[in-house]
């Protein structure tokens, strides 16, 4: 059955209403709890409904940090960041929350970038923990095997992902080397780099053997690390709707960037809080939501003007994702927990510009994601 959007008019703007019938759950994984909690939202609600232990070391935490959902909405994938050594990629069926198959991956693996079709799940292990300057690489799953296809040397803390709609690119952000980087999914290569800042300069390390850049200390001549008021160190990167758009979060230069994906250039740069950490427009894309990590808020901006239109105070100190409702009426926000506080997840109601109810979540949420309910 098709459904049928409506909107209404409120202070001039328009904003969409919840489409009858619609039936969605938020999930959100919790990195130092080793657990997934799925929400239920209802009309300005939001109520926990289950939470689902994962990790497989009842001693240690194995961290689950980034959580994706399959196109068809029939399983879930999560980054598990600790492992012996590596971290892994594991998938779950949505239907009954059991284990549906896993893959490896390398170190402290971050975001998750599904293809639309859901057959390949690009991967950036960030490992955050290694000497820098160095090149770390992106791994690429076959997720209906489960099956490791490479792991793509990419940059220096590969962080965001995102597949375009179109399936034929993945745009990876890559906070050390200030850059983003564009892979041609049909042969798996880096087709090219784009400067967001005054990074470390990749060129210069793309004859570097992987493994000796992951265990040997910078040699003498790598350049010095980027000022935070020099670099952007981007975090995430997203494509608009049509795929015409690229959006990435500047970290250290508490902006957004907004890239022409055509011309692979960067065409503006909008102030928003500090830390911008997270970003995703709304499905209509005309409008986009970015975490400000370090100013306890998000900011909403108006992609046809690429202005900050309000700034919103969150619930909890150190916020993190954010993913929008099937209609985009509502966007959702994870923030990470601080010792026995717990975190939480805001649901902010776009027709009034405020948040609507909040539910906290224990052990470090982070990732966030959509899943649909048939």
């Amino acid at each position: 059955m098709r459904s049928w959007q409506w909107t209404i008019v409120l202070a001039g703007l328009t904003a969409p209403v919840a489409l009858a019938g619609q039936d969605y759950r938020v999930g959100v994984v919790s990195e130092s709890g080793d657990i997934v909690t799925w929400l239920k939202p209802g009309a300005g609600t939001l109520t926990q409904e289950r939470v689902v232990p994962v990790g497989i070391m009842p001693a240690d935490i194995d961290g689950p940090h980034n959580l994706a959902v399959s196109p068809d909405n029939r399983y879930y994938y999560m980054s598990i960041a600790h492992g012996t050594p590596y971290g892994t990629l594991w998938k779950m069926d949505a239907g009954n929350d059991t284990l549906a198959g896993r893959a490896p991956l390398e170190m402290f693996p971050t975001t998750i970038g599904l293809t639309p079709d859901g057959e390949l799940a690009f991967v950036a292990n960030s490992d955050f923990h290694g000497d820098h300057p160095r090149v770390n690489v992106v791994s690429v799953v076959h997720t209906p095997t489960m099956s490791t296809i490479t792991h793509l040397p990419a940059c220096d803390m590969p962080h965001g992902v995102k597949s375009n709609h179109a399936g034929t690119r993945v745009y990876i952000s890559c906070m050390n080397s200030d850059e983003l980087l564009e892979i041609e999914v049909a042969t798996l290569r880096i087709t090219r780099r784009g400067s967001t800042g005054a990074g470390h300069d990749m060129n210069a390390m793309s004859t570097m053997d992987h493994g000796a850049a992951s265990h040997a200390p910078p040699p003498a001549s790598a350049p010095a690390p980027a000022k935070a008021d020099d670099s952007c160190a981007p975090t995430f990167v997203t494509v608009s709707p049509d795929d015409r758009t690229l959006y990435a979060a500047c970290n250290h230069g508490n902006s957004v960037q907004v890239w022409d994906a055509a011309s692979f250039t960067k065409v503006k740069e909008i102030p928003v809080g500090t830390g911008a950490y997270n970003i995703e427009p709304s499905p209509d894309g005309l409008w986009l939501v970015v975490t400000n990590k370090k100013a306890q808020s998000f900011s909403l901006l108006d992609a046809r003007s690429l202005a900050e239109v309000v700034r919103v105070p969150t619930t909890k100190k150190i916020v993190h994702g954010v993913a929008w409702s099937p209609d985009g009426r509502y966007a959702f926000i994870s923030q990470e927990s601080i010792g026995a506080d717990p975190g939480a997840v805001d649901m902010f109601d776009l027709t009034t510009r405020k948040t609507v109810a909040s539910v906290p979540v224990p052990a470090q949420p982070t990732g966030i994601a959509i899943l649909r309910i048939p």
